[in-house]
Formats: C-alpha cells, sequence, structure tokens
C-alpha cells in the first residue's frame, strides 16, 4: 500500500516503530498532492520544501531517541481561516490575500508542537459563507469522487484533501454545517464539537456565537485522536469551557447495547433524497441488529431553524466583518476621492457577492425598527430548538439524521440560487443553533457512487458517546474503506 493511503493512526505507528521515515511519508504525500492537485483544487497554498525541511528535524528528533506525541509528525492541512504563523491566511478572499498572521491559532500552535507538519492552506468558501467552496474568490475546488460536482463547503478544501489523501487529516470550522456538509458530500469523517470545547483563538470570525473548529479524518479513531490534540480550555478564547478534557480515544468501543436512539421525523420529509433517507434508515437498523434501541420522535421547532440561523450568522457577520475597511486590515481600493469613497470600494472591490449578501442582510436585521421584528426573534427561535433538543436527550443518548438532503452536486447548479444553496444547511443548522456535538460518516453510496452521510447528534460534551456509536457503525460496515479512485 501508498504511503499516503494509510490511516492518521497507521502512519503514526510506522513512525513510532521506525518502520518508515517522517522524510518517506512526507514525500509519499507530496507527491501524491503532485498527481492529483490539478484535478482537485484542495489548497490554496503549499510549501512543500519548508514541510520536508520540517520532516527532516522530525527525523533527527526520533533519531536522538525522543518519542513522538499520539498523531505527531504527520503531514496534514489546515482551512485558511485559521492564523498560521509565516504563512498566508486570506479566508479564500481578496480583503485578505496577503495577510500573513505574526501568530498561530492555539489549534495550529498545539499540532506544531506535536510536530505536526503542515503542508499548506485549504481552500474554503469566502469567510466561510457558502456549502460548496463555489464563492473562494481564487479556486474552485472538485469533489474527489466526481469532478465535475462540489465537495460541499464551507470546508470543502479541508474534505476533499482528506479523500483523495492530500493529508492524513485535516482541520477545518463548522458554522451552520461547514464540517459536517463537505464531509458527507466527501465521504470522509468530519465532526464539529460541542460550541467552547475547542479553541477558537486564531480563527477568524463569521458568526462568534456558532463558529467552531474540529477534524476532518479518514475514520474515527483519527477522529477521536485528533480531539485529544486540540481540544481544551484556552485562556486566550473567552468562550472556551473550563472542564476537564476526556481520553476520546478510550470511547471508541465497538457496542451500542442498550443505547436509545431518537429518529426525528422532521429531517427525513420533503426535500430528502429517497435513497439519503434509505441509507441513514439501514444504518439505524444496523445499529438496531447490534443492540441499541431506536424510536421516531419529533424535534418540533426544526422548521425554523434555517430562517433564525440565516438572521442570527448574517448579523454577527455584518458585526464581525466591519473590521474590514481599507484602513487596518488587508485590501484597500487603489483609488478613490475621500474616506467614504475609500470604504465603499475597499469593501465593494473587496468582497465577493456572497458575503456582501449576508452584509446586507445581517445590517439590515439589525438596524432600527427591524432589530426586534427579525433579529430578536430570530433569538427566540434559538431558545426554542435549543429546549428541543434539551427534552429529546432527556430520553435518548444520541439523535440520528441524514447529514445533507442531497448527495455532492453538480458545479454551478446552485451558485446563482441562494435559496437553494442555503438549503444545503437544512439537515446542520440546528445543531449549531444548541451548540451540540455532531458527527458526519459515510454510510452508504446513491446509484451514482456518490457518497452519503450519517449525522449522529449528542448531548453538550458527550463527544464520547457519539464517537461510540459511529466507530460501532464503522466496526461493522465497509463505506470507510471505498476510496474515490475505486469507483
Amino acid at each position: 500500500m501508498e504511503l499516503y493511503r494509510l490511516t492518521a493512526c497507521q502512519a503514526y505507528d510506522m513512525l513510532k516503530k521506525r518502520e518508515i521515515s517522517c522524510r518517506e511519508l512526507t514525500q509519499s504525500v507530496i507527491k501524491r498532492i503532485e498527481d492529483v492537485e490539478k484535478d482537485i483544487d484542495a489548497y490554496l497554498y503549499l510549501d512543500t520544501e519548508q514541510a520536508l525541511k520540517q520532516a527532516d528535524e522530525v527525523d533527527r528528533l526520533i533519531a536522538s531517541g525522543k518519542e513522538l506525541e499520539p498523531l505527531g509528525g504527520l503531514p496534514i492541512g489546515i482551512k485558511d481561516n485559521m492564523c498560521t504563523k509565516g504563512m498566508t491566511t486570506t479566508c479564500a478572499s481578496r480583503m485578505l490575500a496577503n495577510f500573513v498572521p505574526p501568530y498561530d491559532a492555539t489549534v495550529v500552535k498545539k499540532l506544531k508542537d506535536r510536530h505536526d507538519i503542515i503542508l499548506g492552506k485549504l481552500n474554503m468558501d469566502e469567510f466561510a459563507m457558502g456549502s460548496s467552496t463555489e464563492t473562494s474568490a481564487f479556486k474552485k475546488t472538485k469533489n474527489p469522487w466526481d469532478i465535475s460536482r462540489v465537495p460541499g463547503g464551507s470546508s470543502g478544501g479541508s474534505a476533499a484533501a482528506v479523500a483523495a489523501d492530500e493529508a492524513f487529516f485535516t482541520l477545518g470550522s463548522d458554522t451552520g454545517g461547514s464540517i459536517r456538509q463537505p464531509a458527507s458530500l466527501c465521504g470522509v469523517v468530519g465532526m464539529k464539537p460541542t460550541y467552547g470545547a475547542i479553541s477558537r483563538y486564531g480563527l477568524i470570525a463569521f458568526a462568534s456565537s456558532l463558529d467552531q473548529i474540529g477534524p476532518f479524518t479518514k475514520d474515527v479513531t483519527d477522529c477521536a485522536m485528533v480531539l485529544n490534540a486540540i481540544a481544551g480550555h484556552d485562556a486566550n478564547d473567552s468562550t472556551s469551557a473550563v472542564r476537564e478534557c476526556p481520553d476520546y480515544k478510550s470511547a471508541l468501543i465497538d457496542d451500542v447495547k442498550g443505547l436509545k436512539i431518537g429518529v426525528p421525523r422532521e429531517y427525513f420529509g420533503q426535500g430528502i433524497n429517497e435513497e439519503v433517507k434509505k441509507a441513514v434508515i439501514d444504518a439505524i437498523e444496523l445499529l438496531k441488529t447490534l443492540g441499541a434501541d431506536y424510536e421516531e420522535t419529533s424535534l418540533k421547532y426544526t422548521d425554523y431553524a434555517l430562517s433564525a440561523y440565516y438572521l442570527i450568522a448574517s448579523a454577527e457577520a455584518s458585526s464581525n466583518l466591519g473590521r474590514y475597511d481599507g484602513v487596518k486590515y488587508g485590501y484597500r481600493a487603489a483609488n478613490y476621492e475621500d474616506m467614504i469613497d475609500m470604504y465603499k470600494k475597499t469593501r465593494s472591490e473587496g468582497f465577493g457577492s456572497e458575503v456582501k449578501r449576508r452584509i446586507m442582510l445581517g445590517t439590515y436585521a439589525l438596524s432600527s425598527g427591524y432589530y426586534d421584528a427579525y433579529y430578536l426573534k430570530a433569538l427566540k427561535v434559538r431558545t426554542l430548538i435549543t429546549e428541543d433538543f434539551k427534552k429529546a436527550f432527556e430520553k435518548y443518548d444520541v439523535l440520528i439524521v441524514p447529514t445533507s438532503p442531497t448527495t455532492a452536486f453538480k458545479i454551478g447548479e446552485r451558485i446563482d440560487n441562494p435559496m437553494e444553496m442555503y438549503l444545503s444547511d437544512v439537515c446542520t443548522v440546528p445543531v449549531n443553533i444548541a451548540g451540540l456535538p455532531a458527527l458526519s460518516m459515510p454510510c452508504g453510496f446513491d446509484s451514482r457512487g456518490l457518497p452519503i452521510g450519517l449525522q449522529i447528534i449528542g448531548k453538550a460534551f458527550d463527544e464520547e458517546t457519539i464517537l461510540r456509536v459511529a466507530y460501532t457503525f464503522e466496526k461493522n460496515t465497509e463505506f470507510h474503506n471505498k476510496k474515490p479512485d475505486e469507483r
């Protein structure tokens, strides 16, 4: 087997036993990138020369007798909205095209401290606003399962890189489904942890009360190990939770006997593709044969989640992106008459159309006379949705639903229809609104051979039960072993 095909844990074990060198491992992934990147376009920035220098340093450390921490010394990729010292961080926007942060995001620092090798920065929808990675100002990433289709978004580059074996694992961010939806469309594991479980220090803000960093991996074991590496309190992030961090690997138990699964009927209604519905129901039936109990339930405020999400997220985005005015940060228009004209031209030229649409929507919702009618009402709906989930978790250990209503759609198919694009997130946004953890993993393929994602939702800070259910499902199926080039 080619080294780039290994999971992160397999690669780390071989590195630890000195069966391979870090240079060999890194060269294998770089060769893979050279072979497939022209078709996939997952990376916005690559520094293979620096990656090989870091690999040699890891080899020297191992030769000196130093033992690497779990998952240390692996070539990985980072979504381009997390600060990386000395490496551009553009948010896939002209506004930040030349921005080189002077510091690392906390999650990046944690991985560098383990001697992981940052190969580069991964493509995304501009400022994480989108569901297809088509709103990037620089390029469109393609789905490794069918390069005429989108990889999902906004973390499309992160998902595609793992699916195409261009990194052993990657990091993404999830504001309304931006980890889980592309994980579903690309057939990999993607997890959005509980809000506050992982530091957001150094993550460029889109909607601060919804944003969360999480991993993309080749299997559930890798997911648990990456969580171990990046989770925990951070004094630099006031929203990060002060709590003892569990060992997520200990949750990897092939046993769901006695677990209670809730299946909310609202997630299986109109708009959900029949093949997706069948694959998810088949997965639930399999878990039942393995000892879990399930029953249909209702989350009655689900229908209001998408509207509430786009009001809250857009309102927060309009505030967060106010700092990009051509004075303190990023792009400034070359020609202008006065200060007001400079602001206007800088923001008109620096932002793409989807970002401008959401800034206008958010500004409108926050404006005098409309705040109570829209934003305040959306916050009230948020409370109702959160209570809905709390009530469900009094009875169930996890909830299982589809991740995405459809499999990967064609590039260009929805880009001119914002409402149709926003519906891509209909199964994922309620989780962000309630601040809960959820994981997407492959559970089947449609008639075109495209992956289908299963979404497992848990109680706040109960990632362990989600991982237990996911690990059991993975141990009893083969969906995660299929590769895009084996279609």
